[in-house]
């Protein structure tokens, strides 16, 4: 194991930051997988005018979710999401963030 890998295992088990949740593939069987929230909002420029709109952002790990694909499934404390979009890899192939849309 690598100095990074054991940093991301204490990132992803660190209480304070990451959280259980549970990833429905689509079709598949529910498992029970950390992730750590972003929740970041976006500004984007339209003309003159800056719209703000809320976002959903997680990361996963590859080792727990291979291959996430759109419409695959995450429910977060009751709160269920479907991944829009394509899921972006970290340069290190060791993280995947996904935006989420309300189910």
């Amino acid at each position: 194991m690598t100095a990074l890998d054991a940093a991301l295992d204490a990132l992803f088990a660190d209480s304070n930051i990451a959280r259980d949740a549970v990833y429905i593939a689509e079709g598949g069987a529910p498992r029970l997988v950390r992730v750590v929230s972003r929740r970041a909002d976006e500004v984007t420029s339209f003309g003159e005018a800056r719209l703000w709109s809320e976002t959903t952002r997680v990361d996963l790990r590859v080792a727990e979710v291979p291959e996430p694909r759109p419409g695959d499934r995450i429910e977060i404390d009751g709160e269920a999401f479907l991944i829009q979009g394509e899921p972006v890899r970290d340069r290190e192939r060791l993280v995947w963030t996904v935006d989420l849309r309300p189910a």
